[in-house]
């Protein structure tokens, strides 16, 4: 019997456990970073034993491969997931729409508004491919409001006239599902609801359920940073310097290391943001032309070309009009400011070296000054260079005395005084 009792507690104990609700939140532009924390998320909640997923949603919209991303996510969860725009003031526009259409349940509380789901390019398109991207995005919105029977009829105006519906409105024309002012009255509203998940019916129980918000992971949030298109730019431009300045003075090291690891985390943002490679063509081929003016003369040529490329590959880089996934453009021109200096210095540098004489082994003395050590009855030694020398004036020259060395021969220096001694003055 007291198996039996142990037996039941544990289960019970078991089930009450598993009556869980993660709350996942999206608060800002989607990009790479959101698409990473959501699928994961998801995959977690499932092995976990998570009776559904909320995904509290706030963002002016993001890139469309991270939408996908998420979406495709969503449609494959075997467990329900519910999106809430919320709390009131926020709003699902853009992206956001999509990923709405696409939950098992949508919510939204009072105050919010969804729409504006045209997709943007920075890159100018024909008419054609306009429509075709328009048309693609249209179709996607209108399959994922199939799939859960909501009404199709707003999502043309939304796509080709960036429509918007406030909460209200939306519950109304059948988009959403519901409205509830907070998560608890949203769980509350969709207990005993019948949802299709995987194909088959699927009733959500929610008596008693816990919310445990799910808060983003330190790999993520170093995803986030990295996957910023002004950090990955900023990691470009770095890693760009630092290997050009370890070329130009080899053995440095650490303008190396630090060039070799800043060129690979711009290459792992690049791969998840939407990168025009026109762009980074563009940036590198400035950076030459601009290295270029530092050893052919060409009267600028080089360098104005070189800055006119620089800028326009940094304008072009990222190839979207989101703004939270466009490089800043006092950032691009801090930049520009900063690179025309850089490579003007080196330039300087570089003339320098080109025009200064030779000098080697003995030759390097001449012009070096020391003093003198020693003047013992016409034996005189000075110290020049680190090194104690038998030297000779032409005018006397006394102890402790500034010297200058005019001429070498073997190893005897022919020397000046570089300051007239008391003596001199008075005569």
């Amino acid at each position: 019997m007291k198996k039996i009792i142990i037996l039941l507690i544990f289960l019970s104990f078991q089930v009450h456990a598993k009556n869980i609700a993660w709350i996942l939140q999206i608060d800002g532009a989607i990009g790479p970073a959101t698409a990473d924390y959501i699928k994961r998320g998801l995959a977690d909640a499932q092995n976990s034993g998570v009776n559904l997923v909320i995904l509290q949603m706030d963002t002016p919209g993001g890139l469309d491969i991270a939408m996908r991303d998420v979406v495709q996510s969503i449609i494959a969860s075997s467990i329900p997931v519910i999106t809430y725009v919320g709390p009131s003031g926020a709003r699902a526009a853009n992206v956001g729409t999509y990923i709405l259409y696409a939950s098992h349940i949508a919510a939204m509380a009072p105050g919010t508004n969804l729409g504006a789901a045209t997709p943007v390019q920075i890159m100018p398109k024909d008419g054609n491919d306009t429509m075709k991207i328009v048309s693609d995005a249209e179709a996607y919105l209108l399959s994922l409001s199939q799939m859960h029977g909501r009404s199709p009829g707003w999502v043309s105006d939304a796509v080709r006239n960036s429509a918007n519906l406030p909460a209200q409105d939306a519950l109304k024309k059948g988009v959403i599902d519901l409205i509830a002012a907070n998560p608890t009255e949203l769980l509350a509203k969709i207990n005993a609801k019948t949802v299709k998940l995987l194909g088959q019916d699927h009733k959500i129980l929610t008596d008693g359920i816990k919310i445990i918000v799910l808060e983003a992971d330190w790999r993520n949030k170093m995803l986030t940073i990295i996957s910023n298109p002004n950090v990955a730019y900023i990691l470009l431009l770095l890693g760009i310097y630092g290997i050009f300045f370890e070329l130009y003075s080899p053995g440095s090291i650490l303008p190396g290391v630090v060039g070799g690891i800043s060129i690979l985390l711009a290459l792992f943002a690049f791969q998840i943001l939407p990168v025009n490679f026109s762009g980074i063509a563009l940036i590198l081929l400035g950076i030459t032309f601009l290295i270029g003016e530092a050893f052919i003369p060409s009267f600028g040529a080089l360098g104005i070309g070189g800055l006119i490329a620089f800028i326009i590959g940094s304008v072009i880089l990222i190839d979207t009009e989101v703004q939270d996934y466009t490089i800043s453009r006092p950032l691009i021109g801090g930049f520009s400011i900063v690179t025309v200096a850089f490579f003007l210095w080196v330039l300087k540098v570089f003339i320098k070296i080109r025009t200064k004489q030779a000098l080697g082994g003995h030759e390097e003395m001449i012009g070096e000054e020391g003093k003198c050590i020693s003047n013992d009855a016409g034996s005189l030694r000075v110290f020049v260079h680190s090194e104690t020398w038998n030297a000779k004036a032409s005018v006397p020259i006394e102890l402790g005395q500034r010297i200058k060395v005019m001429t070498i021969n073997g190893l005897l220096l022919t020397v000046e005084p570089i300051e007239t001694t008391k003596d001199e003055v008075k005569s």
